[in-house]
């Protein structure tokens, strides 16, 4: 350095005089071009007054300005000092750049597994057309929360309540009508409709259902009172079934169990059960299960509200429900619903063989009443004038079911808002639009936020923004059916929509009270939940968020919030047939739940009072919650799914699992296979997040590659070794079928079972006696290949892979 020091030194010596780059008019032209010419001057020499300087000179050494040198020893000079000067050069600019680097990496320490949201520094690109700037997540949000302030939730909860709307009804083809013409009113750029014939049933007027008492010679005595006729369970089987009354609970597995191992035999008998903990169809499937005739279902007092300020339901309502243990057309299984003729006439094995019927808590305390025999169980023990509660069993009974089967055509309503970067990637929502009567809980709230949402983000759309994926907006039908509408739509572009659906949101159910809060929710979205309720203002605590009102009471806001997806759902059929992550939301009451669900009391009037006036808060917040969740799925540059969340799935499983390891060694069987895959996959997700972060976000053709790869991992999980028309829920651990680790641990659970007699002879020809080795092999088989294929494609191209067995 101090050589290089030395010849800059002689360089300044060595210096000419300045060098002045003046502009001159060319001569013969008044307003001509100037052009440039280059003078050196000697010291003293002044300039003209009509030029000046057009470049800064640094400053001049002390004194005199020295006499012009001779160039030939400045060039010298300078050829002798420049390999220093570029050196100095590069190495100042080496030593900036690492210490660039350094600090960003340092302040991104923090970051951690939270490269996964997108900061909320991330900006949306406007067209060429706007003349606003860059919209950032702060900005949007407030946009967003403007725009919805606008809208009127609570009139269009109302009027949607108070209009027909069972599936295939004259009352529904109007509201169809309305609904689109409101779409196309708004600014989307796709507006369009479905239609499918489907197979629905409804009860005969001309031959109403019957309920009879029976004499010992087989003789119908009195008829009982149905006193809410038209009150039915779509798709139970249809015929008479006679038998002896018992009374087995909620007619649970357990419960029917329970109730042999008192000596009460349920083969052969009708059953009585309480409505509540499982659906009718899992309700009627048990009662087949232990070789029951038929099933008569109530609602029982204690399992809602009481007390003088709690509105419960009448006693003398029956409640609907449908009996189809899956969803979509039962008669179609597997195939859309266009056009029922092109397909054989088969039906879904979830269709029940034994007859079912609601009945009135006024026509159950009839029943209780007449029978004998052991007395229930004390938490079997209802609110019913009866006491005690006997399981009987009890007099002779006739059912008769005279529903009939109807094609029916049903119409779900699209509308489109395309993304810009992403348009074939669809962010979707939807929201169930028929109902059994009023179905202000059911489907007019959903309905009502549905359209909210379409109109608010439809004013976004006129005030700049323009999402990166595309929002697509569902209107369903038959969904008081079994997710009609949805299923047969999935059924139909399975193979699009596998490929481009990115995720799911279910406006269904949305509000049925305001203390509790649930997100029936797949593990990917998870922190994205958590995330979003921190944004969002709890509806009855004032000067808190969503998720300081859910962790008040319990510091675990996982086990207060997160609960799995049921499948009577639309989100359900989502996940576990398409492969899609989807989430439903409900604010619920504490304690038991609203009583008018699926009755004809569910009024908009009735919602208003159990909610004690807040129906409109609650509303707005769970428009709030999606509207949101929608601006961070459609709007992040890297889709906000935690694919590391299935690793903790398997981990919970496998602690189940291992219980029985000692069983399994003993026979010579192990579970090794799905540890290793298990840590293949959690090997796979954290070497993807550490490629995400290390990636550069601006690179679009990287991050889209990225996020293919996390919108897919959900449908990694479907199982690649069954039939789609034998097991539709094929996902091994939302579905239903051998191949999900709930039939696994199910079967291992067989190797302490206390023998053959805990099931019905029918379960038993159908799941086998005992455990079977053979069976355990292909189970074992097929959820191992399952989740090394998601930990396989999770790991991205076929050279990065290394599956070690």
């Amino acid at each position: 350095m101090e050589r290089l020091w030395g010849l800059l030194q002689r360089a300044q010596r060595l210096s000419p005089g300045p060098s002045q780059t003046i502009y001159k008019r060319v001569e013969g032209t008044q307003q001509g071009p100037l052009e440039e010419e280059e003078e050196e001057r000697e010291e003293g020499t002044e300039l003209p007054a009509h030029f000046f300087p057009m470049e800064l000179r640094g400053p001049e050494p002390l004194g005199s300005r020295p006499a012009r040198q001779n160039p030939r020893l400045w060039a010298a000079a300078g050829r002798r000092a420049a390999p220093y000067l570029v050196l100095t050069a590069l190495l100042i600019f080496t030593g900036a750049f690492l210490l660039g680097y350094v600090v960003f990496r340092g302040s991104c320490q923090a970051c951690g597994d939270d490269v996964m949201v997108v900061s909320e520094d991330v900006n949306h690109e406007l067209g060429p057309d706007s003349h606003q700037g860059t919209l950032y997540w702060s900005d949007l949000q407030a946009m967003f929360l403007r725009h919805l302030g606008e809208g009127r939730l609570e009139d269009t909860i109302r009027q949607t309540s108070l209009r027909e709307r069972v599936a295939g009804s004259a009352g529904m083809a109007a509201l169809v009508r309305d609904l689109r013409a409101l779409l196309l009113r708004q600014k989307l750029d796709h507006v369009w409709m479905d239609t499918h014939y489907v197979g629905l049933q409804f009860p005969d007027p001309a031959h109403p259902n019957a309920l009879h008492w029976v004499d010992a010679a087989g003789k119908h005595g009195e008829q009982l009172p149905l006193e809410d006729p038209d009150v039915y369970c779509p798709y139970s089987a249809t015929g008479n079934a006679t038998g002896e009354l018992v009374y087995a609970h909620y007619g649970r597995p357990e419960d029917l169990q329970d109730l042999r191992a008192r000596g009460v035999e349920p083969k052969g008998r009708l059953l009585l059960v309480r409505l509540g903990v499982i659906n009718f169809a899992q309700k009627v499937a048990s009662a087949q299960d232990f070789g029951a005739q038929g099933v008569l279902i109530y609602p029982d007092p204690a399992d809602f509200s009481q007390g003088p300020h709690k509105l419960s339901l009448s006693s003398h309502r029956a409640v609907y429900g449908h009996v189809h243990l899956g969803t979509g057309d039962p008669y179609t299984p597997g195939f859309p619903s266009f056009n029922q003729t092109q397909f054989p006439p088969v039906q879904s094995s979830g269709l029940p063989i034994i007859p079912a019927q609601p009945i009135s808590a006024d026509t159950a305390s009839l029943l209780l009443r007449k029978l004998e025999g052991p007395v229930a169980p004390q938490e079997w023990q209802g609110h019913l004038p009866v006491s005690p509660y006997r399981l009987g069993p009890g007099p002779g009974l006739h059912l008769g079911v005279n529903n009939h089967r109807a094609s029916t055509p049903i119409s779900n309503i699209f509308g489109c808002i395309e993304g810009r970067s992403e348009p074939d990637h669809y962010v979707v929502i939807g929201a169930q639009r028929d109902a059994w009567g009023p179905g202000a809980a059911k489907s007019a709230v959903g309905t009502a936020i549905l359209l909210e949402l379409v109109r608010t983000f439809s004013s976004m759309v006129s005030n700049g923004f323009r999402p990166r994926r595309s929002l697509l907006f569902i209107s369903w039908d038959g969904g008081d059916f079994g997710s009609v509408g949805s299923m047969e739509w999935l059924e139909g572009y399975l193979s699009v929509l596998h490929l481009k659906a990115v995720v799911y949101v279910s406006l269904d159910n949305a509000v049925l009270g305001d203390d509790k809060f649930h997100a029936k929710t797949s593990p990917l979205l998870i922190s994205l939940i958590e995330n979003i309720l921190k944004q969002v203002d709890s509806p009855n605590r004032s000067g808190q968020t969503l998720f300081e009102q859910v962790v008040f009471n319990n510091h675990s806001w996982e086990a207060e919030v997160i609960r799995p997806l049921p499948m009577d759902s639309s989100a359900y059929s989502f996940t576990a047939f398409a492969g899609v992550p989807a989430v439903e939301f409900s604010f619920m009451e504490d304690g038991p739940v609203y009583p008018f669900l699926h009755t004809k009391d569910d009024t908009y009037e009735n919602l208003h009072r159990v909610l004690r006036g807040r129906l409109p808060a609650v509303a707005q917040a769970v428009a709030q919650l999606a509207g949101q969740l929608l601006i961070r799925l459609s709007h992040d540059h890297l889709l906000p799914l935690d694919f590391g969340r299935y690793g903790d799935v398997v981990l919970r499983h496998i602690g189940s699992l291992n219980e029985f390891s000692g069983d399994l060694k003993a026979r010579g069987l192990t579970l090794q296979w799905v540890y290793s895959a298990r840590g293949d996959y959690i090997r796979a997700a954290e070497k993807l997040r550490k490629e995400i972060y290390s990636s550069e976000e601006s690179d679009e053709r990287l991050t889209r590659m990225y996020n293919v790869r996390i919108m897919r991992v959900e449908f990694y999980f479907l199982s690649q070794y069954v039939s789609a028309a034998d097991s539709p829920f094929r996902h091994i651990f939302l579905g239903r079928g051998d191949h999900t680790l709930g039939a696994l641990l199910d079967h291992v659970r067989l190797l302490r079972s206390s023998g053959p007699g805990a099931l019905g002879e029918e379960a038993q020809v159908a799941r086998g006696l005992g455990f079977q080795e053979s069976r355990f092999r292909r189970q074992l088989a097929l959820l191992t290949w399952t989740l090394q294929g998601a930990a396989n494609a999770l790991s991205g191209d076929v050279w990065n892979i290394d599956n070690n067995f």
